[in-house]
């Protein structure tokens, strides 16, 4: 029998440290999940935890990043994957989090975890280390991690957290997949416009001049417009270029303040055709990640207070931190949501009857799925209709260009025909 020093907690939350006798770590850190605890880190007078049989099966088995940078969301999803089974299986969290250190290459993720391990060997929560990273865990992890170390089910709170960010990353896809093609479309457009009138048009000038002095002195109505369109492009081309950077850059940073996302998250939502997808997708982001924290243990107050910086509107953002005040002042968070104006009636009345029932986060999960499903046939939908409109838009100009060169050529061949 071989001794072993544990940290650990109850399900309660509450910090246990103690030894225990048992032939392998393995069966120690069995007898301690028998018990109700949850493994922080354990050692052997002898050897360190860390080159256990079982670590080293998990750093085998997880995927490597093989880069650096900045750590997205997306990057969390396998390691918070890997740490819920490794949790799960009963390793300790030190080692488990010393398993996804050595095993990441993605940099910033790999600096993070040696940092969050130091921390957690240091004696501090697993939530305390992560905070202190918060443009890599944001509120919503932080929060289910502390929800799930007092509940004692941080292994079920961690897959559920890699579930609810693989969905959200997939849906930010899908809809990022799907606006690719008419964005670089609009592109495209432009730059042809730009060619034409900058390289083409003016080839066609001497020939227009000569035209115009051969027959009655004027040149079609729509070939004197699109040559004067050249003629100005040319000669401020340069400025055009720099005062549309300017134009972005500005645009860019003015959305960054306060004053700027509240006027272009209205606009977002008042466009027509893409105001309702932005509201759908605000209410599914909203739904999704406020059942996630329910079903994690966390305060609906605290819930609330989360989800009001996740649906990526301000002004949704604004009618759930009044929702909120109303609950505190002991209003039940239907009635106020309703009030906002910014939720449809089927959102807040399921909510309503949630909270009458006991099924809040159940019916959440219901409006999540419908607005997810809502969302992907918007987005469809909008591909298909803006496709034709692109295809529209790139024939009427290309035809007008076409137009204004041919017009003198067939102009002047009326005029042989009549001689």
């Amino acid at each position: 029998m071989k001794s072993f020093e544990y940290r650990s907690k109850n399900q309660h939350g509450k910090a246990i440290s103690g030894k225990i006798e048992a032939h392998t770590e393995t069966e120690a850190v069995a007898e301690l999940r028998r018990r109700g605890l949850t493994v922080m880190a354990i050692t052997s007078r002898r050897k360190s935890s860390r080159s256990t049989t079982r670590s080293s099966f998990f750093r085998m088995e997880i995927g490597r990043k093989g880069r650096g940078g900045k750590v997205r969301p997306k990057d969390l999803v396998p390691a918070t994957r890997q740490l819920a089974t490794m949790i799960s299986a009963g390793i300790p969290i030190v080692e488990a989090l010393e398993v996804l250190e050595e095993q990441s290459e993605h940099g910033g993720l790999k600096q993070v975890f040696s940092e969050v391990v130091s921390d957690v060997r240091g004696g501090k929560d697993l939530s305390q280390s992560l905070a202190k990273h918060p443009k890599v865990f944001g509120n919503i992890y932080v929060s289910m991690i502390k929800a799930g170390e007092a509940s004692g089910q941080l292994d079920i709170v961690l897959d559920r957290l890699a579930i609810h960010l693989e969905e959200s990353e997939t849906l930010k896809g899908e809809i990022k997949a799907a606006m690719t093609y008419p964005v670089v479309s609009l592109i495209m457009i432009i730059l042809i416009s730009i060619g034409l009138l900058v390289f083409i048009l003016p080839q066609f000038a001497t020939m227009f001049t000569e035209l115009a002095g051969k027959g009655d002195g004027k040149l079609p109505l729509i070939t004197r417009f699109v040559m004067g369109l050249s003629d100005f492009t040319r000669s401020n081309l340069g400025m055009l270029s720099i005062a549309s950077v300017a134009a972005f850059f500005f645009l860019r940073q003015f959305n960054r303040t306060p004053q700027g996302k509240r006027i272009f998250h209205w606009i977002y939502l008042k466009t027509p055709v893409f105001g309702p997808l932005f509201t759908k997708v605000a209410i599914s982001r909203f739904s999704s990640t406020f059942a996630t924290l329910i079903r994690s243990g966390v305060p609906i107050l605290g819930a609330l207070e989360i989800v009001e910086t996740t649906t990526g509107n301000v002004h949704f953002g604004e009618a759930i931190r009044k929702s909120s005040e109303a609950v505190r002042r002991g209003e039940p968070l239907g009635e106020p949501m309703a009030r906002t104006g910014r939720f449809p009636p089927m959102v807040t009345r399921m909510i309503g009857i949630g909270e009458r029932s006991g099924s809040l986060e159940l019916l959440l999960d219901k409006i999540s799925s419908f607005y997810d499903s809502e969302v992907r046939s918007t987005v469809k939908q909008l591909t298909a209709l803006i496709e034709p409109f692109l295809i529209l838009a790139m024939g009427i100009i290309v035809g007008t260009m076409v137009g204004a060169m041919f017009l003198p050529i067939l102009s002047m061949m009326s005029e042989l025909q009549k001689h």
